[in-house]
């Protein structure tokens, strides 16, 4: 199927150039599975995208908390996503000033150079997403943003005003992918979907097929009803890794969200 078949409006508006990478992967694979590799350690996370690739869009990773890091060893990692036709989404949360958001996206993890996509929070307002850009620009690499609009933690304090002024800083940025959306409420799923309009995508974690609730206060949701409500990446880690059979659940997971965004 034609990418701008299966994503209408969304293929035709939305504007950054990962988007449309993101929506063909998606239609190569059946699948809008990001992966959230949330592993201590280089080779757990490379043989998890060995066992699971065929189904996954994009690798999320927390850099900081792999064991002994360093940039020889994370080469592997990024060499094993690449070989699976993923992209690279470090889930770094930048909070700070431009400046210092622009150093962080160098330094050890060199961020910069292997990321395609990044989160931040817009709490410190709109030279943030600057800062991150510029870092990009520093190596001559395109890269985008998802600014966190809701979050799917219990009690956390991304009120509605606050994700109007996420929105606001979002949507008068190149740089800004799209936003992270709380996938355990189809009702605010819905409500951020109606704000954001069609020119911006929405990611989702606190999804999974058993919506149970999980450690630490995470909620979920089922990954089909947040696809029809307005997500258009479904963002999962224990589900799949923490399965039995991670290459049969990474299939469950892929079919239920293809199957939602034909749907819609």
């Amino acid at each position: 199927m034609k990418a701008e078949d299966a994503w209408g409006p969304r293929w035709v508006n939305c504007a950054h150039p990962l988007s449309h990478e993101f929506m063909r992967v998606a239609c190569e694979k059946e699948s809008l599975v990001v992966l959230a590799a949330d592993l201590p350690t280089v080779d757990g996370i490379v043989q998890l995208i060995e066992d699971v690739g065929e189904f996954v869009c994009a690798l999320k990773t927390h850099v900081d908390m792999v064991e002994g890091f360093n940039m020889e060893d994370w080469s592997k990692v990024v060499d094993a996503a690449r070989s699976k036709g993923m992209l690279l989404f470090e889930d770094r949360k930048f909070a700070d000033i431009g400046r210092v958001a622009q150093t962080q996206m160098g330094g050890l993890y060199d961020i910069r150079s292997w990321a395609d996509l990044v989160t931040s929070h817009s709490i410190s307002g709109p030279d943030v997403v600057d800062g991150v850009a510029a870092a990009w620009d520093e190596v001559e690499r395109i890269g985008g943003i998802l600014l966190l609009a809701q979050m799917s933690s219990s009690g956390n304090l991304l009120a509605e005003g606050y994700t109007e002024s996420t929105l606001e800083i979002g949507n008068a940025s190149p740089h800004v992918l799209g936003y992270i959306g709380n996938g355990s409420s189809v009702s605010e799923l819905e409500g951020l979907r109606s704000k954001v309009g069609e020119g911006r995508m929405i990611w989702t974690p606190g999804v999974n097929l058993s919506s149970e609730e999980g450690v630490l206060g995470q909620r979920y949701g089922h990954p089909a009803e947040a696809v029809l409500a307005g997500s258009d990446a479904i963002i999962v880690g224990s589900g799949i890794h923490k399965s039995e059979d991670p290459f049969s659940s990474a299939r469950e997971y892929a079919s239920a969200s293809w199957g939602a965004l034909l749907e819609r």
